[in-house]
């Protein structure tokens, strides 16, 4: 399930598989392109053809010269698309496919107007001779104004396209990274937590009953909070630290005097917006693997803080960091932490886990403050 999701950009950019919708959606493109070349090219000729008509008979040759015109538009226009896909034109930036357009549509023109001028030749379209270099000019700078405006066209509608088509990527990528989370946050609060968080209720019920109904409470608003997290991709830190002390206290109701815990946070830091249950999950990884394999017990000190634009979480537990042992577990944790942290922020943000000394463990995240990429 990670690996299909982190790849899920990378799918893109894969050739479509061979069925019979795509062959269809293939054909019906081709279509229309043809379609559009044929009009485009004819009604240029047509417009051309009834302006001069309006102020001067046109002969038969001059008519059939103008056809070929359009013929040869078609054609050279086509060439000049398939050098544009060759070249992947269409995935340039603005400031690199300006000048190629500009520069292309005038050697097409260019080339489009020796055949036409050949042509005219062979048709004995004549020309005042006086007045013919200016309409060499003329002709190739309209012409050109022609395909210019095809070109305009052509990268208009791939521009739609592939805004089109990255719109479809983002809500795919965004849906299967809410699926991902999804998945990850039922697996967060475990059974076994559950089942040590009422079984330890259980015994307090006829010693301490007032401590049984606090905790109660908490496991409460536990349940409350991993049923809102479901309907939001974001908490503040400061909901995500009260959820944190409730879970410390119903473990500490298990490991009794064995487990202890400080939490401190700033203002500014309180107010970050940070993916649900994360460091819920850091705090559980550092009890499940450090102070729950301790007889002595330990403590796990939470402090956070924002230096420049990243929030800095530092969470210290007791125990030693084994990188095999991590490595080689099954479990959530730090792995699906690492995925969740990649897929939301890329590489602005950060997990790291040391062995600050012999028996104190370091796991520190870094989270961008002002959001996912």
């Amino acid at each position: 399930m990670n690996t299909a999701i982190l790849n899920t950009k990378l799918n893109f950019s894969k050739d479509k598989p061979v069925t019979k919708s795509n062959i269809i959606d293939t054909l019906k493109r081709k279509n229309l392109y043809w379609v559009s070349q044929a009009s485009g090219w004819s009604l240029f000729v047509i417009v051309n053809l009834l302006i001069i008509s309006s102020f001067e008979t046109i002969p038969l040759n001059r008519i059939a010269l103008w056809i070929l015109l359009g013929i040869y538009g078609i054609i050279f226009s086509h060439l000049y698309r398939l050098y544009i896909k060759k070249n992947n034109w269409t995935n340039l930036t603005l400031k690199k496919i300006i000048p190629r357009i500009l520069i292309a549509s005038f050697v097409v023109g260019l080339i489009i107007y020796i055949p036409v001028y050949g042509s005219g030749y062979f048709l004995g379209v004549e020309r005042d001779a006086q007045h013919q270099t200016a309409a060499i000019i003329a002709s190739v700078l309209n012409i050109t104004s022609v395909v210019l405006v095809w070109s305009l066209i052509y990268f208009a509608i791939h521009y739609f396209e592939n805004s089109k088509k990255a719109e479809i990527e983002t809500l795919i990528f965004e849906a299967a990274v809410k699926d991902f989370e999804l998945k990850t946050l039922k697996a967060q609060l475990n059974p076994h937590f559950m089942f040590n968080a009422m079984n330890s209720i259980r015994a307090l019920i006829e010693e301490d009953p007032q401590n049984a109904k606090d905790a109660i409470t908490k496991l409460s608003n536990l349940m409350r909070y991993t049923l809102k997290i479901e309907r939001t991709e974001t908490v503040t830190l400061s909901e995500e630290l009260r959820t944190i002390q409730d879970y410390l206290d119903l473990e500490k109701i298990r490991f009794e005097e064995r487990l202890n815990y400080n939490i401190k946070s700033t203002p500014d830091a309180d107010r970050v917006e940070i993916p649900p249950m994360m460091v819920q999950t850091l705090v559980e990884n550092g009890i499940k693997h450090g102070i729950s394999k301790i007889t002595a017990g330990g403590e796990v000190d939470i402090d956070a803080k924002v230096y420049g634009s990243n929030l800095i979480i530092e969470i210290r537990n007791s125990g030693n960091f084994d990188e095999e042992a991590l490595k080689n577990s099954r479990g959530f944790g730090v792995s699906n932490t690492k995925h969740r942290l990649s897929l939301l922020y890329g590489e602005k943000a950060s997990l790291s886990l040391t062995n600050e000394n012999n028996n104190k463990v370091l796991t520190k995240l870094k989270i961008p403050s002002g959001g996912s990429k």
